[in-house]
C-alpha cells in the first residue's frame, strides 16, 4: 500500500505532546553503568521504551549488555503508550535528536521510514550474524519492514486470543471452544457475571485511544463484515455492520463488562484477569506470561485460552502487532545503539531473560527459536501454540471480508489514524459510560473521518 507523506494537518497533530508527556519525556530512568569516562571515548545512547512488562525486565538486565559492551551507557526513558507516541514521534519528525533509539510499533514504522525518520537496519544486520536475522518469525519480519528492508528489530510479536476461567465457566455451566464466536462469549459473559462476588462476566478495552480501546473493537468490527473506509476511501462508520458491531460491545461491557469500563485499558484489564474480578478477558497474546505470573495459584491454575472470537463475517479476526526497536536518522551513536538493539532482541537475550526474570517475562512471538527452548515450552506450555496460530493466522493486508485500501489488522496504516482513530476512541468511550448513544458516536466519528481523509487528499 502506498504510505503517503505526512499531511500538515496530521504532522501537527503527530508533533502535539501533552503537557505531562513532554515532563515525562524530560526526566529519564537512567541506569547505573559502568565506564572509565569520556576520555576512554565512552558514549550515552538515549532509548525511550514502552512501559509494558517485557520492557521493563530489558531495563532491569541492562547491566548484562554493558559488561559486554564497555563504553556505552544507556539511559531510559520509559513511558506508558499513550505518552511514548507523542513523545518519539516529535522527536523523530523533528530530528532533535532526544533519542537514538526508539521502540516504534508495527503501525508506525512504514509511515516514519517514508519520511526518513529511521534508518534501515539490513546491513547492521547483515553483519552481525550472532543476531540471527532469518531466525525472525515472518509475519513479524513483515510488519516492521517497507520496501523489502527491516526498519524495526522486533522486541515482541503479537496477535490477540480469548483468556477465560475454567472455573468460573464450569460453575455457569458454559463451555468456552478452542475457536469461539462473539455471540458464545457474550452468552457465556451473561452466565459468569456475578456482580455480588465482584466478578464481571468480561474485561475488555475501554480506555480511549486508537492503540487502547480500538484496538479491541476494531477487530470486532473486522468480524461482523465492517471496515474503516471502502475502497474509494469513503467512511464506513455508519454502515449496518459497523453499527451492530460497535452496539454489540457496547452492550456487552455495558452489561457485563468490568464497572467503569471506559477507565481501563490493556493495563486494567490485566490486573483484573490476574486478581480473579472477570471471568473473561480479550487482549494482546503477549500478556499470557504476564496474567499466568503476576495471578494467585487458585487463579493460576484455571486460566484456559482460546482463538479471538470470530463474527457473523466469519473471517479469523485477531490482530498482528510487533514493537520494534529503531535508530533514529538523528542519532549521533547509530553503531551504539545497533549494539544495544542487537543484544536486546537477539535469541541470547530472550534466554537471558527467562534465566533471570523467569520464562513468563521473555519477550514473545518474535523468533521461531523462541519455541524450541525446553524451559519456554514448558513455561508457555498452555498458550505458546496458540500464540503462533494466531500470528500466523493475522492478515493486515486483507484484514476485512469487503475489499479495502489500507493494511492493518487493528488499525488502518495510514498518518492521519493518529487523529481519527483518537477521536473515534473517545466518541465509543463515551457510549461506554453512557454520555451518549452509540449512533450519536459513529455519527460523529463518521463526519471526523470523513473531512481528515478529504483534507489529507485521498478522496477526490
Amino acid at each position: 500500500m502506498h504510505i503517503p507523506p505526512v499531511s500538515r494537518r496530521s504532522a501537527g497533530k503527530m508533533l502535539a505532546v501533552t503537557a505531562a508527556g513532554a515532563l515525562l519525556a524530560g526526566s529519564f530512568t537512567a541506569c547505573s553503568t559502568t565506564g572509565s569516562g569520556d576520555a576512554q571515548g565512552d558514549v550515552t545512547i538515549n532509548v525511550a521504551l514502552a512501559a509494558n512488562p517485557q520492557m521493563k525486565t530489558a531495563e532491569s538486565l541492562i547491566s548484562d549488555f554493558e559488561q559486554k559492551n564497555p563504553g556505552i551507557k544507556v539511559k531510559f526513558t520509559t513511558l506508558p503508550e499513550n505518552d511514548l507516541r507523542p513523545t518519539v514521534t516529535k522527536d523523530v519528525a523533528t530530528k532533535a535528536g532526544q533519542f537514538d533509539v526508539a521502540m516504534m510499533g508495527s503501525y508506525e514504522v512504514p509511515i516514519w521510514a517514508k519520511n526518513n525518520w529511521i534508518l534501515p537496519l539490513d546491513n547492521y544486520a547483515k553483519n552481525d550474524p550472532s543476531w540471527k536475522q532469518d531466525d525472525l518469525l515472518k509475519p513479524i519480519s513483515d510488519i516492521v519492514s517497507a520496501n523489502g528492508k527491516l526498519y524495526g528489530a522486533p522486541f515482541y510479536g503479537s496477535s490477540s486470543f480469548l483468556f477465560y476461567r475454567k472455573d468460573l465457566a464450569q460453575k455457569a455451566g458454559v463451555t468456552i471452544s478452542q475457536t469461539p464466536t462473539w455471540d458464545e462469549i457474550a452468552a457465556a459473559a451473561a452466565k459468569m457475571d456475578d456482580k455480588s462476588a465482584g466478578v464481571s462476566g468480561i474485561c475488555l478495552r475501554g480506555l480511549p485511544g486508537w492503540g487502547q480501546n480500538l484496538a479491541s473493537l476494531t477487530t470486532v468490527i473486522n468480524t461482523f463484515g465492517g471496515r474503516w473506509f471502502d475502497e474509494n476511501w469513503q467512511p464506513q462508520l455508519t454502515s449496518p455492520e459497523t453499527k451492530k458491531a460497535v452496539q454489540f460491545y457496547v452492550d456487552l461491557l455495558r452489561q457485563h463488562g468490568q464497572p467503569d469500563a471506559a477507565k481501563d485499558g490493556w493495563e486494567g484489564c490485566l490486573q483484573k484477569m490476574s486478581q480473579g474480578t472477570t471471568a473473561m478477558w480479550y487482549d494482546d497474546t503477549v500478556f499470557a506470561g504476564s496474567v499466568l505470573g503476576q495471578a494467585t495459584p487458585a487463579v493460576k491454575d484455571n486460566i484456559g485460552f482460546a482463538m479471538a472470537p470470530t463474527g457473523p463475517a466469519n473471517i479469523k479476526s485477531g490482530w498482528l502487532w510487533s514493537w520494534g526497536l529503531g535508530i533514529t536518522a538523528s542519532s549521533k551513536h547509530p553503531d551504539a545503539a545497533w549494539k544495544f538493539i542487537s543484544w536486546v532482541t537477539s535469541p541470547d537475550y530472550i534466554k537471558l531473560a527467562g534465566q533471570k526474570a523467569g520464562w513468563d517475562s521473555i519477550p514473545p512471538g518474535s523468533r521461531k527459536s523462541t519455541y524450541d527452548l525446553p524451559e519456554y515450552q514448558k513455561a508457555a506450555s498452555q498458550y505458546a501454540d496458540l500464540t503462533l496460530k494466531s500470528i500466523q493466522a493475522a492478515n493486515p493486508t486483507q484484514p476485512t471480508a469487503q475489499k479495502v485500501p489500507y493494511t492493518g489488522v487493528q488499525y488502518v496504516q495510514i498518518p492521519e489514524f493518529v487523529d481519527i482513530g483518537d477521536f473515534v476512541s473517545q466518541q465509543v468511550a463515551g457510549a461506554i459510560s453512557g454520555t451518549q448513544s452509540v449512533d450519536e458516536a459513529l455519527q460523529k466519528s463518521q463526519d471526523f473521518a470523513a473531512k481528515a481523509v478529504k483534507t489529507a487528499g485521498y478522496l477526490k
